[in-house]
């Protein structure tokens, strides 16, 4: 085939006249393109790596330093104090240099160091502005003199266009608490959950924790706050991600949904040629680092950006014992799975990036073949959704040599994984309760064989045209991927398009090698090793009760009349229904981030407190006045918020604690306070997805469903919910068919009756009845 041809270099064969060689431009030519290409991205980054690493001082600002001390020089003024004299006299030693070629090495050696020590000081103030919070704390919309000052002088430390690393140096570390203080807060947060003998109990456990064992741990995680750049990060990511040795799929991995009714079309091809294409233009900002970083306050303080640097060209490598995450600078190349077989595609031809077309004409070559998969092929991505120690074995025992590991590395190396689904998926207006749980479930699990779990991400294409994600936890949490999937929704919507018959804009190109078959050769052992994977994770996957529904009564506008944050509202709602549903309290779970700090991630505010629980027992009480639930409602607020914000500025409780509780076993040293608080289950787990990219306002089609995940207990409920606009709110709600006490339907009727209820105590409550 011509294709074939093309992609090799050369060819050679022996005749008795010697050797004859046949030499194909067409595939050199593709050789040097692809060179320029890895030499321009090389050269973008070693350029990227000298503005950032110079931040928030410019590399111009070098000549003008140094420019400036010698015109000084050659005024007769000495601005060094006598440095630029003594470095004149160690070059004097050399006995290489004039005395006019001296003056000028010297004066650009002291500007060169006097430059220097303008970065290092700027930066340290920086860090030292970044370093307080009190603005979290004043009351929303009301800032203090203080406050502007500040803000004003961070801007000025800061009035350079940042890239999007540009302040990773300047950011603070994350504090450690003291012990005392979250020991405090932990019984603070356990009180209305236990009975007085129990807390009685607990409390004794905690006080001789916090006297004895406590401070010495502490110094320990003190030490390590000073070395390390961040004291709870790496074994965040070891300990509670890379170390479980349980299926990541449902338990780890979440999904990101497409826009609720919006589907720009349903050739499926043509969508996974757009979509693609926008996420390979995230990547392009990505690696020039031309993604600005997040910043709040006015665009004022930043946040860390660490997390988005293993986006790409990234997996999980599964060990025996503890997994890795496996990284590649450059990738360029993506892996398709389509009806139990996988093609390799590669994303450049003639030194560029596929057009969307061309990608669409990939997209449906693959589509069109009508190859059976090898033995073992179809089903071998249930290795990754299974337990972790077969799959580490199999691995090594028939993943390791020979073509399979050839596939392996083309798998594990590739930008991203992408899923031709051969199902329809998505919201349907006719029945959009069904529909909308079936298209969550096919996201977070699917057929168990069918999305690689230990990718980054799988970008899910389904045969409508209806998209989605499917993503691997470790390496980052929910919003860096919400990112990415924002901004390749909004470019392929708003930028890219497509041609009035539903295809990619543009032509296509004939001359682009057709996607390459991966090659397996996978014994009957290995077959076996992956039916029991298979087995194990649909057991996990048929137990997932999922429930996903779109909440229009109102929506963050009206909450904001109220006066009230409207996640504060959304907790209080979800304590109230899982009351209503459960009949007691729950120890509850909210996500919240650590980003204020270098290398932050995430921390948990409890939201089950005294004064929500309160409010629940005053909303349940049929003889307390509305004015007194008000009351309530304003009281528990106001604490979930305050509790929130220690959370982002690292006086939160469980990341410390976990962090004892490691040195703990480092030390070999037992803490029965420790050993109950970490077992601790979470029954009601919670997150919100942020809405960071896509205007509403100005395209309100644009609506997206956010993401979810799976449930966290047995014996509980996982809910994810996105804020969408001033009328709307998206939920995911799940539990385990398994478990009698929930149902995740159930829940989600009571849930609605709360947010309405809530509404109900105020006067705007007669605006957003259905």
């Amino acid at each position: 085939m011509a294709e074939a041809h093309q992609a090799v270099a050369f060819q050679f064969t022996v005749t008795p006249d010697g050797i004859d060689l046949r030499m194909s431009h067409e595939a050199l030519r593709q050789i040097y393109l692809s060179g320029v290409h890895s030499w321009k991205k090389k050269f973008i980054r070693f350029k990227n790596g000298i503005i950032t690493g110079v931040y928030p001082a410019s590399p111009s600002s070098w000549l003008i330093v140094v420019v400036g001390v010698m015109s000084t020089m050659y005024a007769k003024i000495d601005p060094s104090l006598g440095i630029i004299a003594k470095i004149n006299r160690t070059l004097d030693t050399t006995g290489y240099m004039s005395n006019q070629t001296q003056n000028i090495v010297s004066g650009i050696l002291f500007g060169t160091g006097l430059w220097v020590a303008l970065i290092v000081t700027m930066r340290y103030s920086l860090k030292m502005l970044l370093s307080y919070h009190g603005w979290m704390f004043a009351e929303h919309g009301k800032l203090s003199a203080g406050t502007k000052f500040w803000m004003a002088l961070v801007k000025l430390f800061s009035r350079r266009k940042p890239m999007l690393y540009s302040f990773q140096t300047s950011l603070p570390r994350l504090p450690v608490p003291a012990v005392k203080d979250t020991v405090n807060r932990y019984l603070e947060s356990v009180r209305p959950l236990m009975d007085d003998e129990e807390f009685r109990r607990m409390e004794g456990l905690a006080k001789d924790f916090a006297f004895n064992l406590g401070p010495r741990l502490q110094w320990y995680l003190k030490l390590k706050s000073w070395w390390a750049t961040n004291y709870v990060s790496d074994w965040w990511e070891e300990y509670v991600y890379l170390r479980g040795r349980g299926p990541i799929m449902v338990n780890s991995n979440y999904f990101a949904m497409d826009f609720l009714y919006l589907c720009p079309t349903t050739l499926q091809a043509a969508r996974a040629g757009n979509v693609i294409h926008a996420i390979l233009l995230y990547r392009k900002k990505l690696d020039r680092q031309e993604i600005k970083p997040i910043l709040l306050m006015g665009s004022t303080v930043p946040l860390c950006s660490a997390q988005w640097e293993r986006m790409f060209n990234t997996s999980r490598i599964p060990g025996e014992e503890s997994d890795t995450l496996q990284h590649v600078k450059d990738s360029k190349h993506i892996v398709v799975y389509h009806k139990g077989r996988y093609f390799k595609v590669w994303l450049y031809h003639d030194g560029r990036l596929l057009k969307p077309r061309e990608i669409e004409q990939q997209m449906q070559r693959i589509l069109d073949d009508d190859s059976e998969p090898q033995a073992g092929e179809e089903k071998l991505a249930a290795l990754t959704a299974g337990d972790r120690v077969p799959w580490a074995k199999a691995r090594q025992a028939y993943f390791s040599r020979g073509k399979n590991k050839q596939s392996l590395d083309a798998v594990e190396k590739a930008a991203f994984f992408v899923t031709l689904d051969d199902i329809d998926q998505g919201y349907r207006k006719e029945d959009p309760v069904r529909s909308l749980d079936a298209y969550a479930k096919s996201l977070i699990h699917g057929r168990c064989y069918d999305r690689w779990f230990d990718k980054t991400f799988t970008l899910i294409v389904f045969k409508n045209g209806r998209t989605g994600l499917n993503a691997e936890h470790s390496w980052a949490d929910a919003p860096i991927v919400g990112h990415l999937w924002e901004n390749a929704m909004a470019t392929e919507y708003l930028e890219l398009g497509y041609s009035e018959d539903g295809h990619c804009k543009g032509d296509t190109n004939q001359n682009i090698p057709i996607p390459t078959k991966l090659q397996w050769e996978i014994p009957e052992e290995c077959q076996e090793v992956i039916e029991r994977s298979l087995s194990t994770a649909t057991a996990l996957a048929d137990d997932v009760d999922f429930h996903s529904f779109f909440f229009d009564t109102f929506g963050k506008g009206l909450i904001k009349k109220a006066k009230t944050s409207p996640d504060a509202f959304v907790q209080l709602a979800l304590q109230l229904a899982h009351y209503r549903d459960m009949g007691k309290f729950s120890l509850t779970y909210e996500a919240s981030m650590t980003r204020l700090f270098r290398e932050g991630r995430t921390e948990t505010v409890r939201s089950c407190t005294v004064e929500s629980c309160n409010f629940v027992r005053t909303m349940e009480d049929p003889t307390e006045s509305n004015e007194n639930k008000l009351k309530s409602f304003r009281i528990a607020a106001a604490k979930h918020q305050n509790l929130y914000r220690l959370a982002m500025t690292g006086a939160g409780i469980d990341r410390h604690l976990f962090c004892l509780y490691v040195v703990s076993k480092y030390l070999a040293v037992d803490s029965p306070f420790l050993k109950e608080v970490l077992s601790e289950p979470w029954r009601l787990s919670t997150s919100q997805t942020p809405q960071q990219h896509i205007d509403l306002k100005k395209n309100p089609e644009m609506i997206s469903c956010g993401g979810g995940f799976g449930p966290v207990a047995d014996d509980g409920y996982g809910v994810s919910y996105i804020i969408l606009d001033e009328n709307s709110i998206h939920f995911h709600v799940c539990s385990k068919i398994s478990c009698s006490e929930t149902d995740s339907h159930r829940f989600g009727k009571n849930i609605q009756k709360a947010m309405l209820d809530i509404m109900g105590l105020f006067n705007l409550s007669k605006n957003c009845t259905k």
